[in-house]
Formats: C-alpha cells, structure tokens, sequence
C-alpha cells in the first residue's frame, strides 16, 4: 500500500464533475457574504466530529458499497477529497502597530469581511486488490491546527490591516475492504468507508454548529480507480449481479460511473446523486458555485450587480471575486453559448409506428389524458370554456370550482411531490383545458395555510380527472 502517488491521469475528466460537487453551494449568488443564503453554508458531504454527530443527528461517516470486476493483479487508486473550513477574521492596524478586529474593512476595490473559507483537502492511497481481500486497509491522516495571517495593503502600499485565518485541527480515517462474491465470474463487493475521528468536545451545551464546522470534513466524496478491469454501474449492472448491487448498501454518498462514456475503471462517489458519466456543459465558461442553477442567467444577474455589490463580493471571497471579473470580462459570443444547447436530434414521427421510433419507457398512451368529445376551441361550440363556471363529470358526480375532492395521483405521469398528497383531500378551484383537449383540475389542497396566496395568485396544483374521487360538497 501506498499512501502518495502523483495525479492519476484516468481521473482528470471526473475530476472536472468532482470539483463541482466539492465546491457546489461553497459562495452563491450574489456571491456577497451579507447573503442570507451565504450564512447557512456547507450542506453537502459533511462529517462532522462524533460527539457532535450524536448529540445533533448530523453525519460522521459515509460509507460506499458497489461491485468490481478486477482483472489480474489489480491494483485501486483511491483519492479522498474534502473541503477544510478556515475561520477568517478582518483586522484594522492602528497608527501604535497594533489591531483592531472589525467587521468591514473598506479599500478601493473590495470591501473585506469575515469569512468561512474552504481549503482543499486530499488523501491519496493505492492498495492492490490482493490486500483488500486480505483484511481491512485503514488509512489514518489528519490536519493540524494553524494560524496564518496576510497583510492588507492600500493603493498607497502602506499596511491597512491584515487578514487573520485559523483552521482547527481535523482527524479522519479511511477504510477499505474487498469481499469476493458468489456470482458467476470473479467479481468483488468494494466497501470503503470514510470517518471523522476528532475527539473534539464542545465546551459549552449551546454550541452551534459554527463550532463544529472547522472541525468537520466538507464536500466529502471519492475517486476511485483500477488499474486493469472495471467498476459495474449501481443503476444499470448486468443481469448476472443485479442481486448483489442491490445488497449494496451506500450511506450518505452514492458512486457512478465516472469520466468519459463507455469507460467503467474509474468511480466517483458523491454526497450528491448524479447519473453514471455526468460531465461538465462544453459551453460553461467558469465554475459558478451553483450546478442547480443555469450559467447563462447567473452571468447576467453578476453583471448587473452595482459597483458598491461587486466590492463586497470581491471582499468576501477569492472565489467570488473570480465569478465577478468572469461576468464582467464574458465576451457577447461566449454568453451567446450559454443561451440553451442541442445535445442530440433525431427524428420523431409516431411512437411506436412501424417507421418511427419506439414508444419511450412510461410514455403516456392516448388513453391516459382525458379527452372530452367536443374541443372547446371548437367555434361550433356555444359556450366559450371558463375555469370558474366549466363542470365535468366525474364517476356520475358534477365536479366544478367549490367541489371538494379525495387525491389519487396516478403513477403513469406524476412526480414525488404530487405522490405526498396521495389521500389528501382538496378544494376544485377550476376546470380547465389545454390545447390538446386535455382537462385539468385546478385545486387547493385543504389544511393548506397558503391557500388564500394560491387564489390570489392563480397558482394551483393540477390534477387529471381520474386523479381524484368526488367527495359531498359542503
């Protein structure tokens, strides 16, 4: 075993996806420290040190399980990469060569402030798989206490202040295990588990987890790597190991295929789910702090910060800083890039039809969205369609605005949030129609303390007509 290596070059494309989980959330927009959104930080991969851990119900480990394919004398290249929180603090110098902690220290170009910041962390390990098999492989490391402090200088040169971080001490430890499987061909269960083990204690019973965060490990996740064979897939695996990758048990962490498609020798495992080859959009131009949101309307709302905004975020973190000059400095054609991409075109006639393509898995048959006979664009039609007046029947039941209805969501084309309403009962606010001769029911679901906000603002739930159960109207 060996506990340094040099960058292992079959992790630089998942290294690319990697660094967006490791920084995802660090600073968002408006990437200023004053953010409400700014002060609750690190929420991704952290582990925490046991003692908090068990007193606040937060996480001290994660563990991941899958099934390798080894081939030969293999041998795992693993990378533990975290983020290590450093306190910093803003001091102002006094004319005496003393200074004076304050919370705002204005210069020309940035206003500098208190601050979390996120240094880097990485554990490099390679273990061959014979001694995997052998018994557990425990890499213990850790990270010391330190103070470090950086002149604050003005355009004069002349000393303003100074920057003063702090990073407490971190322990940790890595553990690796191997456990061949009864499975037609020679294939492993990986566990790997990886632990904070700061013996930190809170002085004080009202502590706050500002206190244990310098202590944790942030953005925790693995790379990992063989060297000859491959990793099988947790959400595709063949048939022959389908039972063994569901035995596999993930806590706090989830490991997909990494790098480039069709290769499986390399894995991350990630505190956030991602799909197996998830890769970084071509058109991105810089790291924005924010995978969720969309580069294109990040960049705009950067630019369009005052100057006195843009000084506070360049105080408040490097990284910031960065985000600004990349909003500023982003050429018409590069934002242009930004505006949507077309991944693949193909073409579409009838799903299903003997020259068109195959009907997608869970696509909707037409029997699925209620038709009534008689469209109501039909300009024969009398009666124009008005959500407040329009009533349907359902199972012999005239429902309309002011009904009352039990929720059923159908499993052919719902999602998660409409399945946690499942026997909830509702108010119909509407009946309305798509264009497609499809109708809706609009609905308030009872108990629903921001109803009169739905009204008021037109924004309801919707369901299908045999997504609900009439109820006597009262």
């Amino acid at each position: 075993m060996t506990t340094t290596a040099a960058p292992d070059s079959r992790f630089a494309a998942a290294r690319q996806v990697a660094d967006a989980v490791l920084f995802e959330g660090y600073v968002l927009y408006p990437y200023r420290a004053s953010a409400a959104k700014n002060r609750l930080r690190w929420q991704f991969g952290v582990l925490v040190p046991p003692v908090w851990g068990t007193a606040h119900a937060e996480h001290s480990f994660q563990r991941t399980e899958l099934v390798m394919e080894p081939r030969g004398a293999a041998t795992l290249a693993v990378e533990l990469r975290f983020l290590h929180a450093q306190r910093r603090t803003v001091e102002e110098a006094r004319g005496d060569g003393s200074y004076e902690a304050v919370p705002e220290l204005h210069l020309p170009d940035r206003v500098l402030v208190p601050w979390d910041e996120g240094t880097e962390e990485q554990v490099d390990m390679t273990v061959s798989v014979a001694e995997l098999t052998a018994g557990e492989v425990t890499l213990a490391f850790a990270r010391p206490a330190r103070t470090e402090t950086e002149p604050v200088l003005g355009p004069d040169g002349r000393e303003r202040g100074r920057l003063v971080r702090r990073a407490e001490r971190i322990d940790g430890v890595l553990r690796l295990r191997a456990e061949e499987l009864d499975v037609p061909y020679r294939a492993f269960k990986l566990t790997a588990v990886v632990e904070n083990t700061s013996a930190w204690t809170p002085e004080a019973d009202g502590a706050d987890r500002d206190e244990a965060l310098p202590r944790s490990l942030v953005a925790v996740h693995l790379l990992l790597g063989l060297d000859s064979g491959s990793f099988l897939s947790m959400t595709d695996p063949p048939e022959w190991a389908r039972a063994a990758v569901a035995a596999c048990e993930n806590r706090h962490t989830w490991p997909v295929l990494a790098g480039e498609p069709g290769r499986a020798d390399v894995v991350l495992s990630s505190p956030i789910i991602l799909e197996d080859h998830a890769a970084i959009a071509p058109e991105s131009a810089g790291a924005m702090y924010d995978a969720t949101e969309i580069d294109e309307i990040l960049a705009l709302r950067t630019a369009a910060l005052t100057d006195r905004e843009k000084r506070e975020a360049r105080g408040t973190d490097a990284r910031a800083a960065a985000v600004i000059d990349l909003a500023d400095s982003m050429p018409p054609e590069v934002l242009e890039r930004l505006h949507g991409a077309v991944r693949a075109l193909r073409e579409i006639t009838h799903p299903g039809a003997p020259d068109g393509p195959p009907a997608a898995p869970g696509s909707l048959a037409d029997e699925a969205v209620f038709r009534p006979e008689t469209p109501w664009w039909d300009p024969a039609h009398a009666d124009p369609a008005d959500p407040a007046r329009d009533r349907i029947l359902i199972d012999g039941a005239s429902v309309g605005a002011g009904s009352r209805v039990l929720l059923r969501p159908g499993l052919r084309r719902t999602d998660a949030q409409d399945l946690f309403l499942h026997g909830r009962t509702a108010q119909v606010e509407g009946v309305l129609h798509d264009v497609d001769g499809g109708v809706h029911l609009a609905v308030t679901v009872d108990g629903d303390p921001g109803a009169d906000i739905r009204r008021e603002q037109g924004r309801f739930l919707y369901f299908q007509p045999d997504e609900v159960t009439p109820l006597e109207d009262t």
